[in-house]
């Protein structure tokens, strides 16, 4: 018997749905982007082939000169084109106690507003346009909110908080996540110096529960023994460990080993736990160079002609994470030197 009658169009669009056409030449991803980058990143023991890179304040830099507003969301775009895996985000309060992204405490250098972040409302805040600093350009973004952030980075990119309040304020960072189902795209973490941070940060982690990355930021002004370095990873089991090596002044020479916390041992408490070494290159203004790095830092790797000295060194004593101003030039210098994994599909 043969059909004469049109197959309905209902059936017909449950039929493509359920059983798709020949695939296009585009790739259908299996899961977003971003999930792919947090796979590496709670799986450091498996991808210590490949170096991720956090893009500081969003990605506001190129070859040392700051060319987008930072903490934007054109910064954002423009990390997750070029394959970051991590923008870095700030996080202060209006005076209403509406999480918002800034850096300074106050508006003046990035905003089109004067005064503090804390005495204005959001209304206010939302009145402030960014602008790139010191070139007189006005963006058309304003101050924007710790979730206007999450939303535009959602599925592409992980955001690594800054936490310019107090570490009892991640809580309320999470379930602003939690609340927008983005909680498996942060990154959360506070300073750990001593027993009694130690505590504090347990207390606070207890509190927001299991389902976020967290990341403790160790100095070796305060830890030196890769002792603490190991109750701290026993305490939290973290992802990523972020690494500060101080260099105090401009005549302290370079340093030649890395410091206690990219030490031997460290670097063994690190594969022990499963977690990846974080170490800062970006500049601080008006501090020596590499100030977070033992001096070796952007400065030197890209304004120097140096990036061995600087990225090819912390990658030997074995960070896996680098945090700088200049991720296009570094992603294409680890390119170069073999220290990418393609994630597949044309994203570095």
């Amino acid at each position: 018997m043969r059909l004469t009658a049109p197959i309905p169009a209902v059936f017909l669009a449950t039929f493509l749905a359920l059983f798709p056409l020949l695939p296009s030449d585009a790739s259908i991803p299996q899961r977003d982007h971003a999930g792919l980058i947090r796979e590496r990143l709670a799986n450091a023991n498996r991808f210590r082939d490949h170096v991720m890179v956090v893009a500081h304040r969003a990605g506001w830099k190129e070859n040392g000169q700051v060319v987008r507003a930072e903490n934007s969301k054109a910064a954002i775009d423009h990390a997750a084109a070029i394959g970051v895996e991590m923008v870095e985000l700030d996080v202060r309060r209006s005076r209403d106690g509406v999480l918002v992204v800034m850096h300074d405490e106050t508006l003046n250098r990035t905003t089109t507003c004067r005064g503090k972040v804390a005495d204005l409302t959001l209304a206010a805040l939302k009145a402030c346009r960014l602008i790139v600093e010191g070139t007189g350009i006005v963006t058309d973004e304003a101050v924007p909110t710790l979730a206007d952030m999450l939303i535009h980075a959602r599925g592409r990119i992980l955001v690594n908080i800054d936490n310019k309040l107090e570490p009892e304020d991640l809580a309320e960072i999470v379930e602003t996540a939690r609340g927008l189902d983005m909680v498996d795209g942060i990154l959360i973490k506070t300073a750990i110096w001593n027993d009694e941070r130690l505590d504090r940060a347990r207390a606070v982690i207890d509190t927001i529960g299991p389902d976020v990355a967290f990341m403790p930021i160790l100095a070796d002004d305060a830890v030196r023994d890769a002792a603490f370095v190991d109750r701290v990873a026993q305490t939290f089991s973290p992802q990523a460990a972020e690494m500060i090596h101080w260099r105090r002044s401009a005549a302290e020479p370079l340093t030649e080993a890395g410091g206690p916390l990219f030490s031997p041992r460290a670097r063994a408490v690190s594969v022990r736990g499963n977690f990846h070494m974080w170490i800062n290159t970006y500049p601080i203004t008006d501090r020596p160079e590499g100030m977070v790095a033992g001096g070796r830092g952007d400065g030197l790797a890209f304004a120097q002609g140096q990036p061995e000295a600087v990225y090819g060194f912390w990658i030997e004593r074995g960070a896996t994470i680098i945090q700088t101003d200049e991720p296009e030039a570094l992603i294409g210098w680890l390119d170069r030197q073999g220290y990418r994994r393609h994630y597949g599909g044309g994203d570095s």
